[in-house]
């Protein structure tokens, strides 16, 4: 029984000795090797042989890392309650840096963006935090990669995801944007009807030049009303028209004689009228 312990003791021990001995890392992750308490250097990605014991690998992911900023209560600058929450990427540009200089690197960085993204909201007004997404991603991305630079981790993005307004806010704002709308269409009518004006001022003008042309859009306008299948036209007559009727009428008829007219004797004066006879007595 002695002599068949020996051999497995043997072997679990050298087992041990080969699994602290040799590692293999892989191609997105790299060791950060401490011997005896003091770091000798990064190692990976590959076999890696290191001395049992005496050697204390740490290892460090270096792909991008994503990870979700928890729904965030902010104050707009113009006082608008609002509700974001956002995404952060991110990697390990220095693994020894975020192994030496602080804990837990992942989460240090999820506090530093929760807390940027509040106060860059505050540094901004509604309107800006709903048309300039670009800018304020920018903002974050920069503020948070200052402050995570000194530990080895680079910020590669950040993106606003959403952002939840109160219900008053929203009808708010749909009231303001149809309004909006009605102003642009009046605007664009107003502009259509001078545009309108001014080309009819630039055709009357033009048809003041040569009458003729008026009788013409008059018969064009005839034209087009007759194709039409209606009952009953009424066609207004120009006064031009029926003059130039009027006079060829007069041109080709004759002129009838003139007849006297016996003159008219004039009427007695009424204060040299005869004197009135008084009527003869009656006898009853």
């Amino acid at each position: 029984m002695d002599f068949l312990f020996v051999p497995v003791a043997i072997i679990v021990l050298v087992v041990i000795i080969l699994s602290n001995t040799l590692k293999v890392v892989p191609e997105w992750e790299r060791l950060v090797v401490l011997r005896l308490g003091r770091i000798i250097g990064i190692k990976g990605p590959g076999l890696v042989f290191l001395f049992p014991f005496i050697d204390i690998p740490r290892r460090v992911d270096t792909r991008i890392i994503t990870f979700d900023v928890p729904r965030q209560e902010a104050m707009t600058k113009d006082n608008v309650p609002t509700t974001i929450d956002a995404v952060v990427l991110f990697k390990v540009i220095d693994p020894n840096a975020a192994i030496t200089r602080i804990n837990n690197y992942q989460i240090t960085t999820s506090l530093i963006a929760q807390t940027t993204l509040r106060s860059i909201i505050g540094q901004v007004d509604l309107d800006q935090l709903l048309s300039g997404r670009d800018d304020i991603n920018k903002r974050l991305q920069t503020v948070i990669d200052t402050q995570t630079e000194p530990y080895g981790v680079k910020v590669v993005g950040v993106e606003v995801r959403d952002v939840v307004l109160p219900d008053s806010m929203k009808r708010a704002m749909a009231r303001q944007a149809e309004s909006e709308r009605e102003r642009r269409a009046k605007v664009i009518n107003a502009q259509g009807e001078y545009e309108a004006s001014e080309r009819l001022a630039q055709a009357a003008e033009m048809l003041s030049r040569q009458p003729a042309s008026m009788q013409l859009r008059f018969l064009q306008t005839v034209s087009e009303m007759s194709s039409e299948k209606a009952t009953t036209i009424v066609i207004p007559l120009p006064v031009d028209i029926m003059s130039m009727f009027l006079k060829g009428a007069v041109n080709n008829t004759p002129v009838p004689p003139v007849i006297p007219v016996p003159p008219v004797e004039p009427l007695p004066d009424p204060n040299h009228l005869p004197p009135i006879e008084p009527l003869p007595d009656v006898v009853a």
